[in-house]
C-alpha cells in the first residue's frame, strides 16, 4: 500500500512555476482555467488496434470506424503531477478532480487503463481531452527598444 512517494516521482505543478518555456503547451481546466500539466508531462503510446481491441465489450467486427478508419485517442495519459498526490496515495484507482473547482478531469489506475485507440497504458493517469484546454504561447516577434 502506497503511503508516501518521493517528490521526484511527481512532475512539477505548473502553478508553482512562474513561466512556461517557449514551445511548450500548458493544459488548463476547461471549467476554472487552473493550470494542470505541461505537454512535457504527456506520455506517448503507440496506437492500438482500435475497435478489435474492445472485443471483450461485445463490439463486433462490423462496427463502423470513425473517419479514416483510425480512431484518435480521446484522452491524455500523463505522468503524475504534484496536485494529484492526495488522490493517488493509498488507493489503486480513482477519479482525478481539478484541485481548484473539483470538476472531474479523468481517472487513474496503477493497474492501467485502455485508451480509446485500444492500447493498454500502465500505470494510467488519464485526463480527458474534452475537460482541458490547450494554452499555447504565441511568438511576439523581435521587438527592439526605441532609440532616442
Amino acid at each position: 500500500e502506497l503511503q508516501d512517494l518521493p517528490r521526484e516521482f511527481f512532475a512539477v505543478d505548473p502553478t508553482s512555476m512562474c513561466q512556461t518555456p517557449d514551445r511548450e503547451v500548458l493544459y488548463r481546466c476547461r471549467k476554472c482555467r487552473r493550470a494542470l500539466f505541461r505537454s512535457s508531462s504527456i506520455l506517448s503510446h503507440t496506437e492500438g488496434s482500435g475497435p478489435t481491441a474492445f472485443a471483450h465489450k461485445r463490439i463486433t467486427g462490423s462496427a463502423p470506424l470513425c473517419g479514416d478508419s483510425r480512431e484518435k485517442c480521446t484522452s491524455y495519459f500523463t505522468e503524475p503531477v504534484q496536485w494529484m498526490e492526495p488522490a493517488l496515495l493509498g488507493v489503486m484507482e480513482g477519479q482525478l478532480l481539478c484541485p481548484k473547482c473539483t470538476s472531474k478531469l479523468g481517472s487513474f489506475s496503477w493497474r492501467g487503463e485502455q485508451c480509446s485507440c485500444g492500447r493498454w497504458v500502465t500505470p494510467a493517469f488519464q485526463i480527458h481531452k474534452s475537460r482541458v484546454d490547450e494554452a499555447r504561447t504565441l511568438p511576439v516577434g523581435n521587438f527592439q527598444a526605441a532609440k532616442t
